[in-house]
């Protein structure tokens, strides 16, 4: 049952009618200059009706957490969605950037060792190479069926 609407409203629910109006601005449905003016008439809101006033054309739940309809869910993908292969091939030069930056660093690290002590056997081979042989198979055959 919708309470009286000339009830006395509390601090707690002229924040709760607040955090709302915020969380409606951070959506898009109201500009901040809207925000203000809607924020100033929430704390001057005296009763429940007032309060119920600001927010009268602004829908009381997310519609975005509703459930998705039957003919979307089944055949059609949602638009924010990106096809699979996408979200892989992104990745990619990630991957190859974060296996570049490792190598070298291993590989300066082994410079110096070899210029301040001598002979030192090429141990960053032993990290460089296994990982990018890993690389250039997924980047030939593509990723695992999980990552798609």
């Amino acid at each position: 049952m919708a309470p009286n609407p000339d009830i006395r409203a509390s601090d707690a629910d002229r924040d709760r009618v607040a955090a709302s109006l915020r969380e409606h601005c951070a959506e898009g449905r109201i500009t901040m200059d809207e925000l203000q003016e809607r924020l100033d008439a929430v704390y001057g809101a005296k009763t429940v009706g007032q309060l119920q006033e600001v927010t009268s054309d602004l829908p009381e739940e997310d519609l975005y957490q509703l459930p998705v309809p039957a003919k979307q869910a089944k055949g059609t993908a949602s638009p924010a969605r990106r096809p699979s292969g996408d979200l892989a091939t992104q990745r990619m030069p990630a991957m190859w950037g974060a296996w570049a930056t490792v190598s070298a660093i291993n590989l300066t690290v082994w410079l110096i060792i070899l210029v301040t002590s001598g002979a030192v056997y090429p141990w960053w081979i032993w990290v460089a190479g296994p990982w990018g042989a890993v690389l250039l198979m997924r980047t030939i055959f593509g990723g695992r069926q999980d990552d798609r």
